[in-house]
């Protein structure tokens, strides 16, 4: 970091803590932003390894100012909400992140501090970082009794019927232990290449990255889908139960028993043996069938483990090493332009196929225009790129002493290259923009969303069948989809009398869906899944959402003004009140929850549930404080007006108790909504 420099009274120089303090703000927001793309909204920005530099240039300097730190700072949290559509599992062990290093003088920083504690017999496992999703497993007397995501670190989601699915996990130990144990489920490479293939044969949008896909479909309703991708896992530590010295001893325990442990662990003796085990796995990453984020170093002695203990959010007895991305050299051979749904103009860069992180790669985002000019990228350049987190290839330079004089420098473009119409520039936005509603590459690309599984999910309408309707001119907005009729598609290519009434079957079931769903896929400027979702949840229909003003809309949790401008002016427009008496005429639900409240008997009501209930899940009960306008949160705060109890209800229960909160039974509360 660049420091800020100030002189005080007798001319020495001083930090300026004002500008410190404003920088950590930053990186917070910053993080705070990335977490909900990436764990409420799924859908990611930022690569994990930039992600991670982020999270690290944050941590130092709260470490160097700790009279900045606060306990709502990302860095003494763990992960983000994720989506409510599992019943929560509240961990009795705490599931803990990792902290990152990015070099091996830290490691070597770990190491030495370590035995300098405990002595040179001190020994240290290194082992692969497996990129997948984070899980619990719960073995009661040798049988598999839960499986649950990590989550915040303290509740997760129960996703026991999925967990079931996967073949590498043993339903039944041939021991009786009880246990609770911590692994990775991953998707191997080769699923992944399969998975991405069948969705490209049926124009549906490929998966963007293993983990990610792991992840998403862990989290699916549908368990039968679960077990035809093929995940698998790897178990690396034990959270509760098997009393042994040392995690080597208890990991290959588990190993003899049926367990599938983490491949590549090596016990080392010094901080050479360490670094060498690291260099090791880096050498390996691309033969691997699956992919690593990093090596792990942990000491092996459990009893040293107590006695290190851990942080709010990591333990402080490891250390995950982050490898840098790789790096490769290829030649721009054009810098091309594509047009996203809200009409944005972004260049790429289209190269001469080159292999990087296991993946080929020819053509990666330039960002936007501003960074071309920065970096000073012209056609013809030998460009170096990167696969940051294995996961987004993008240029972060070019060699300029490899010029040959014929390079093209790049000219910024004035008109859409799509429509030809005049782009134009947004204030303090660094992009610029194609305002023309009749774009063919807005139409597609607002058609393909509408119709995405987050959006009206209208099954077997992907992005090549939208693509021949559009040049059928059968679509010219999302309104059209309403008014698509069987024998205008039947006759189609790629459609049969099957196909084509599937879809038109879709495509009516998706009439109803809840009015969140339909306002997601409207694609409003800065309105996300959850906004949406809160529009939805204070107005009775959208024609009450299309007479709101910016003040009312701002009012709202989880809303800014910036994103209830957006709101008002998209209502505002011609276009889009054409498109909404369209879609009225087609029977499409245009009405809000809240027409559907049975009372309001909870309104302003802050509402926690714990513990286990005999009738009803906690998902019940959390919709049966919604429908009564209550506000269910998953966390006890002051803010928290009470907290329904069920039996073995944990650290909820506790905090309530520590900050007064009234506490009351399932029977009360259900006494309570019935008046």
């Amino acid at each position: 970091m660049k420091e800020e420099i100030q002189v005080n009274l007798f001319g020495e120089e001083v930090e300026n803590l004002v500008e410190i303090e404003n920088e950590i703000k930053s990186l917070r927001k910053q993080i705070e932003y990335y977490n909900k793309k990436y764990y409420e909204e799924e859908e990611p920005e930022l690569s994990d390894y930039a992600y991670d530099k982020l999270t690290y240039k944050l941590k130092k300097l709260e470490e160097r100012y700790p009279q900045f730190v606060v306990a709502s700072s990302p860095t003494q949290k763990i992960g983000g909400k994720g989506r409510n559509i599992f019943e929560k599992v509240e961990h009795e062990v705490q599931m803990q992140s990792l902290q990152d290093v990015f070099s091996f003088e830290d490691v070597e920083e770990f190491v030495d501090k370590v035995i300098e504690e405990f002595g040179q017999n001190t020994k240290f496992m290194v082992e692969t970082k497996i990129d997948g999703l984070s899980v619990s497993l719960e073995y009661k007397e040798g049988m598999l009794v839960r499986g649950s995501t990590r989550g915040d670190g303290f509740i997760g989601e129960d996703v026991t019927q999925n967990i079931k699915m996967i073949k590498d996990i043993p339903l039944k130990l041939p021991s009786k232990d009880t246990m609770e144990i911590r692994g990775e489920v991953y998707l191997p490479r080769k699923e992944f290449d399969a998975i991405n293939d069948e969705l490209v044969e049926k124009g549906k949008p490929m998966l963007a990255n293993p983990r990610n896909a792991a992840a998403g479909t862990l989290r699916q309703l549908d368990a039968e889908l679960v077990k035809a991708r093929n995940l698998s896992i790897f178990v690396f530590t034990v959270l509760k139960g098997l009393e042994f010295e040392s995690d080597s001893k208890r990991l290959a325990y588990l190993n003899s028993i049926g367990i599938k442990t983490i491949e590549f662990v090596k016990v080392c003796n010094n901080k050479e043996e360490v670094i060498a085990a690291i260099q090791e796995i880096g050498k390996m990453r691309e033969k691997l069938p699956y992919d690593i984020d990093g090596a792990v170093i942990n000491v092996d002695n459990l009893n040293y483990r107590k006695e290190m203990g851990s942080t709010v959010k990591v333990p402080k007895w490891s250390v995950a090493y982050k490898y840098p991305p790789e790096r490769k050299e290829t030649k721009v051979i054009d810098i091309a332009l594509q047009v996203g749904r809200t009409g944005q103009v972004t260049p790429l860069a289209i190269l001469e196929p080159v292999k990087l992180a296991g993946s080929v790669i020819s053509k990666t985002t330039l960002h936007n225009f501003d960074y071309i000019e920065e970096k000073d990228v012209r056609v013809g350049d030998i460009a170096i790129i990167e696969k940051a987190g294995d996961v987004i290839p993008e240029v972060v330079d070019v060699v300029k002493e490899k010029r040959k004089g014929n390079e093209v420098k790049y000219t910024r473009p004035t008109v859409c290259p799509i429509c030809g119409e005049k782009l134009e520039s947004e204030e303090d936005i660094v992009a610029l923009r194609c305002t023309n509603s009749e774009c063919p590459a807005l139409i597609y690309k607002s058609i393909t969303h509408f119709a995405s599984r987050d959006c009206m999910d209208i099954s077997g309408l992907g992005e090549a069948i939208i693509e021949q309707l559009i040049d059928a001119g059968l679509l010219k907005d999302i309104a059209d989809i309403y008014y698509l009729k069987y024998n205008d598609i039947v006759t189609l290519e790629r459609f049969k009398e099957k196909s084509a009434a599937n879809l038109i079957n879709a495509i009516e079931t998706s009439k109803s869906n809840s009015l969140d769903k339909l306002l997601f896929g409207l694609g409003i400027r800065h309105i996300g899944k959850k906004a949406a979702k809160v529009l939805s949840q204070n107005y009775e229909n959208i024609v009450d959402i299309m007479k709101a003003t910016v003040e009312e809309i701002n009012s709202f949790n989880d809303f800014g003004r910036i994103m209830a401008e957006s709101v008002v002016d998209f209502f505002q427009k011609e276009e889009t009140k054409h498109i909404i008496e369209r879609l009225e005429v087609a029977g499409v639900n245009l009405k809000g929850s809240i027409a559907t409240k049975k009372s309001h008997i909870l309104e302003d009501k802050t509402i926690v549930v714990t513990g286990s209930f005999t009738e009803y899940t906690r998902e019940e009960v959390a919709e049966m404080i919604e429908e009564h306008s209550g506000k269910f949160s998953s966390s006890v705060t002051k803010k928290t007006s009470f907290v329904v109890a069920g039996e073995e209800a944990g650290s909820k229960l506790r905090k309530a108790n520590e900050l007064g909160i009234p506490i009351i039974t399932i029977e009360e509360f259900l006494k309570m909504i019935e008046e």
